[in-house]
This record gives C-alpha cells, structure tokens and sequence, in this order.
C-alpha cells in the first residue's frame, strides 16, 4: 500500500492535509516532527512527504524543525505554508521575517507550468495565512507562483521533486486545492490510489481483537455518532466483553438520552446500561463560569462515573471513547496550539482508575466516521444525527450552568431543530444549534416588562469540522425560530443569528 508521511510542525490543518490526501485513496499518516528520525523515514518507504504549516518563524530558536538531510533521500516532498519556509531554510534559501505586509484569507495567485499545478488555470484563489515569506531561493529553485503581495507564492526544485507553497491547498478556500494534492500524489509521487475505509475498517477489527482479546471493555456512549460507530467497531470485534455505558449526565439535548436508549437497545445487539448522573454533575458545575473549568470538571466527573460502575461490573478497567481527531487537535495535543480542550482527550484526572485508553476514531474526520458507520451497518438516520460536543449543553450554556437554564436551552434548541427540518434546511446544513447567552436584554410582552435571556441561533456547513462557513438559513425560517422561542420559551427575550464563520470563530461558542 502506497503511503504518505505528513510531518506535523504544530500546524492546526495538518490532520486536514492527510484527510485530504485519503480522500484520493492515498494512505496518509502523521507524525509529530520530533518523532521520527531520517534512518526511520528513509527506510518506512514513504512515497511522499509533506511538510505542514506551524505557528512559529523558522528562525526562532525553539522553532519545529526536521533534519536537513530528509530533503536527501529521493523522497518527494512539498511544504504547506510554515513547511515552504522550512523547506527553503533547510535548502539554504532566506526567509524574511520582517514584512510590513501579511496575507491572511482569500488571495489571488498566479501560477507558471509545473508539475504541481497541472490541470490548473493561470489565475485562481487560494488561502494564505502568513507573516514570514521566502525572500531568496536556495539554489536548483525556480519561482511557480506569486501573489500580488508575495513574490514566491510557490517554488519548486523540479529535479529533486522539492515543492512549497506558500498557501494552503488542504482547505476548501482555494479554488484548485484537491487538484494540487492530487497533483502532488500521482504526478510526482506515483502513488496509487490503493487506501480504502474498508481497509481501516478490517485494520481495526483485528487489531483490537488481538489487543482486547479476554479484557471487559467499558465504552461512554454518548448516544452521538462517534461514540456509537466506535461501539459497533468494537462490538464487532470483541463482542459481549464490551459494555457500554451512557453516562446520563443531564446535558443531553430534549429527550435525547432516552431515544439514544431505546434504539440502541431495539437496533443492535450490545449491552446498554445508563447511570442517572444529573444532580452529581450539576451540583459540580455550580457557580463555574470559566468554560475550561466546565470541560475539566465534566471529564473528571465522567470518569470519576464511569469508575463507579466498573467497580459494579467487576474486573473492567479499559475505557473505549469515541474521541475523533477534531477533538484531539483542538486541545493542543502533539506540536498544535491548543484552542480548548475536549473532556475526552483534554480534561481527564490523571490519577484514573482505568489501566488502558482505547480510542479508535482518534485519526478520523467526522465524515469518515460516517463513512465507516455505514459501513458498518449502521442506518442513515443514526450516521447523519446532528454531532454533539462530550461535555454536551455545558459549553451551550454561557456562564453558569444550572436547572432552570438546562430546561430554556433544550426548549429553544428543541424548536430550531424543528423548523430547520420542516423547511429542509437540515439538507444544507453539517451542524445546527442554539446557545443560551449570559447577556439579558428589556422587552415587552402584552403590557409587561420582560427581562430576558438572548439565545444564540448557530448554524454551519463544511467537510470537515476544522473550517466551516455560516449557512444563510432563508429569513422566514428565522422569523418563526424567533417567534416560536420568544412565544413559548419562559424566560427568553431576543433570539439572534451567529454569522461568523471558522475561522477565526470555533463551531461551538466554548
């Protein structure tokens, strides 16, 4: 199977890069740029290598760097962003540190006859996202591309297959980007599309067959999409010796937690016990406002539950978690800086009494996951439920988190949802919701003075959770979402729409 090494500097796209290298069938792995040496990657047989983007100057004594002998070994490379710069400084070329000038966000670039910009038109639109740029070209260079403001948007050492860009052609903004990967792969690589999510299903199957073999295994299931294929895939490869648990913590959407029970019950044959939680976490949660604080008591109270019923069911002491690589890389683990943390991956005790971690969706998107839960057999109307972050309505909730809140926001939530899907809206959408605010405003209701809460309606489309633009939901549709919660949500008093797209925002509001 034809691979590809995609070396993470820190970058927070460089788990896109390699979910858009697999979705040409290609097999992409990623490594930290501290973790492999030039012996291991010269003899791993890597058909290509690319380098992503980072947050620091190549310059910075401390800054993320690989050695230079990797451009060396006969191996195809192209750097992303941070990665062009590093490519350059590893090949002797300068980078200047100094421009009064940066590009972020949508830019046109032009681009000269190459390899990498096969299929491509002459002028199109990409993503930049930089201060520091190549200023001189190492020596076998030439210039393949230039922006208005930079003058070495790409370059290229043709004979030795050493590529940069300056951009980002991993992200949906630029125009031409998968046609660049796809470029990368088959053209200068020779890759073959040969990776299937069929094969990481098989992968998995008898990985933990073999690792779990004779182990009871406790899986939080949340009664989301990721923690429920994560259930299937281990069901299907350890059976009865899994137990999943859906820790009901009381932060589930309006009657979810009981639908989550009756059709994982009804569908699949996998043991289902759920732990009645709510006035643990809430008397936890009372009076913390800090959201980092929120996600670290949930995870420490999760786990502090999960623990109580392993000591029920008895020589358990794996946990399973539907953790996906979103989560991961938000929360700043491996060189990425870190945004949030997630209670599954970010915000656990240390002093844990379960033994083993197991997580097997860390390396997925969201879309991937759905594809292997079809895969899997999984019925449509589960693989497309509306994704929903651990901690759950917690980080839905501004500030303090407490009964009389938990009952407006599942109310109002509950009603956005149902006017989304009576105008169809749920079709153009990946991701919809309200928040409640912490911010009360004056209104009127009939001859009285109100003072209300502001819900926060949120809805977005994208392909992989890590950028997302807002969705122009039809005003209509808007018109009876206000209405609807303003009229039958006590205690609500001015609903708005968030238009932010992400970035610079998150999906979630915390």
């Amino acid at each position: 199977m034809d691979k590809i090494l995609v070396i993470d500097f820190g970058g927070q796209y460089s788990q896109l890069i390699a979910r858009r290298i697999r979705n040409q069938n290609v097999y992409a792995e990623i490594k930290n740029f501290d973790q492999i040496s030039i012996e291991e990657t010269a003899e791993a047989g890597y058909k290509g290598i690319v380098f992503s983007g980072g947050p620091r100057s190549v310059y910075d004594d401390d800054a993320p760097r690989v050695d230079e002998k990797i451009t060396q070994l006969n191996i195809p490379i192209l750097g992303i962003c941070y990665g062009h710069q590093l490519l350059t400084y590893l090949t002797h070329g300068e980078i200047d540190t100094a421009l009064t000038k940066s590009e972020y966000g949508k830019t046109s670039v032009s681009v000269s006859d190459s390899g990498l910009f096969k299929e491509i038109p002459e002028e199109s639109i990409c993503w930049m996202s930089h201060t520091d740029q190549v200023k001189k070209l190492p020596l076998g260079f030439v210039c393949i591309a230039r922006s208005e403001k930079c003058p070495y948007a790409a370059v290229a050492d043709e004979k030795r297959k050493l590529y940069g860009v300056q951009f980002h052609p991993e992200v949906s903004h630029t125009e031409y980007g998968n046609q660049i990967i796809r470029n990368f792969l088959f053209e200068i690589c020779n890759c073959k599309p040969n990776w299937r999510m069929e094969d990481f299903l098989d992968r998995s199957v008898r990985k933990y067959r073999e690792e779990l073999k004779g182990k009871k295994v406790i899986l939080g299931l949340s009664g989301g999409v990721d923690s429920m294929v994560c259930a299937v895939l281990l069901n299907q490869a350890i059976g009865k010796e899994l137990i999943c648990v859906m820790i009901d913590h009381g932060l589930f959407r309006k009657g979810e937690a009981e639908e989550v029970e009756k059709v994982f019950k009804s569908q699949f044959d996998i043991r289902l016990e759920r732990v009645n939680a709510k006035e643990r976490f809430l008397h936890s949660l009372k009076g913390v406002t800090d959201p980092e604080e929120k996600r670290k008591i949930i995870g420490t109270e999760f786990i502090r539950a999960f623990e109580a019923k392993a000591e029920e069911l008895q020589d358990t002491d794996i946990l399973a978690q539907g953790t996906i690589y979103p989560d991961v890389i938000e929360s700043g683990k491996g060189s990425s800086a870190k945004i949030k943390s997630h209670h599954n991956v970010g915000g656990l005790p240390e002093n844990m009494m379960f033994s083993q971690i197991v997580e097997p969706l860390r390396d997925l998107f969201k879309d991937e996951v759905r594809e292997l839960g079809k895969r899997l057999g999984i019925p449509d109307q589960l693989i497309y439920r509306q994704p929903f972050p651990g901690p759950g309505l917690a980080v839905r909730i501004i500030g303090e988190v407490n009964e009389e809140k938990l009952a407006i926001l599942k109310e109002a939530d509950s009603i956005f949802a149902e006017e989304i899907a009576k105008a169809g809206c749920d079709r153009i959408t990946s991701q919809y919701f309200a928040v409640l605010t912490d911010t009360r405003s004056v209104g009127v209701k009939g001859d009285f003075r109100t003072y209300g809460y502001t819900v926060a309606l949120r809805a977005v489309s994208t392909d992989d959770f890590m950028t997302a633009e807002w969705v122009k939901i039809p005003y209509e549709v808007l018109q009876e979402t206000s209405r609807r919660i303003t009229n039958e949500v006590k205690g609500v008093g001015r609903v708005v729409y968030d238009i932010t797209s992400k970035p610079p925002a998150t999906i979630e509001w915390e």
